[in-house]
């Protein structure tokens, strides 16, 4: 049986089907967890165990050693998006009520929703999207990319956004596996040959218990706010960050357009969030719904406007990068499976 294939005809499906049968299973039999216990009961509630792991393996997937326009590229990308969720932060904090809108055709809004959905961008899909373009060096940039996988990145948005305030043992600990993930691939790729391949394996495992925590009615009701929300953050993010890599690091664009989804690793943030502050509880499950939806809706969307512009960019005879830069850069390829 085709059964992983198949689930990969949906566009993050390896991200969208576990979370959707992690629902289910909450809606048929919500006390499941504590009926069976042990190994399997701490499974369906322990997400920030699988997170831990996960975020270390994207760590170690970072080389910290890279060439002048790799740098450049990915940091640029990087800091354009964080900063501008960070801006849509501040005005939606101004617009929205504390605890979001919970009625009405945007029901489930938030500023965490906002903020996690634009702050974070598969790296995955901007890989394969600049591989299949054959943009070895714009594909190379993957790692700093990565670096916006987890709360860290969504912490630090809301608290340049003024928004919420975290204790520095907190962003520490957020920072923790990542931090001895970059580390250890740094210094020994062999780890990284080891840890990369892991990642994608990880998925599944943490999108079935935020299933877990979610339900029918959450979805539903948040269903269209996220598609909204997945149109914007391709259109908001990537015309911005296009614009970035066009007049910033002088190439064509293209890089940034396909930088515009978000994350399915975002999926975990609200959640970690509201761990971490306790403010953000009331919101979390609308927000993780949200962006569910913002995965698989920038997940049809961003390739199909990448491959837009790209042929547009040609057609204008824009160049893909400087000529001052090193033409012999390749992307590793042990990242080419990596879907976040």
């Amino acid at each position: 049986m085709k059964i992983k294939q198949n689930i990969e005809k949906v566009p993050g499906g390896l991200m969208i089907v576990p979370l959707f049968l992690g629902t289910l299973l909450k809606t048929l039999s919500p006390d499941v967890n504590k009926f069976f216990g042990g190994f399997t009961g701490n499974f369906l509630t322990g997400t920030s165990v699988i997170l831990f792991i996960f975020f270390f393996c994207i760590g170690t997937t970072i080389d910290l050693r890279t060439s002048g326009y790799i740098a450049k590229k990915g940091i640029s990308l990087l800091i354009g998006k964080v900063l501008f969720a960070s801006l849509l932060g501040v005005l939606m904090s101004h617009i929205l009520p504390a605890n979001g809108i919970q009625t009405g055709i945007l029901s489930g809004l938030s500023v965490l929703a906002v903020i996690a959905a634009f702050n974070e961008t598969n790296g995955g899909l901007y890989l394969a999207l600049m591989t299949t373009l054959g943009r070895k060096e714009d594909a190379a940039g993957f790692p700093f990319i990565s670096i916006e996988s987890g709360p860290f990145m969504t912490m630090v948005a809301m608290g340049i956004a003024g928004i919420a305030s975290f204790p520095w043992q907190t962003l520490v600990s957020t920072l923790i596996p990542f931090a001895l993930g970059i580390a250890l691939g740094t210094l020994d790729h062999d780890f990284r040959k080891m840890f990369a391949p892991v990642v994608p394996a990880l998925i599944p495992f943490f999108a079935f218990t935020l299933g877990f925590s979610l339900d029918f009615g959450m979805i539903i009701q948040s269903g269209f706010m996220g598609i909204i929300m997945g149109v914007a953050v391709v259109a908001l993010s990537g015309g911005l960050l296009s614009l970035i890599d066009r007049y910033l690091t002088g190439s064509d664009g293209v890089a940034g357009w396909a930088a515009s989804s978000t994350a399915g690793a975002a999926v975990a943030v609200p959640y970690a969030i509201a761990q971490a502050n306790a403010q953000f509880e009331p919101v979390a499950a609308s927000a993780t719904a949200i962006i569910a939806t913002s995965v698989l809706v920038t997940s049809i969307l961003t390739p199909i406007v990448t491959m837009w512009f790209e042929k547009r960019a040609r057609a204008k005879g824009l160049p893909i990068k400087p000529s001052k830069y090193n033409k012999n850069i390749k992307a590793e390829s042990s990242l080419s499976e990596i879907s976040v």
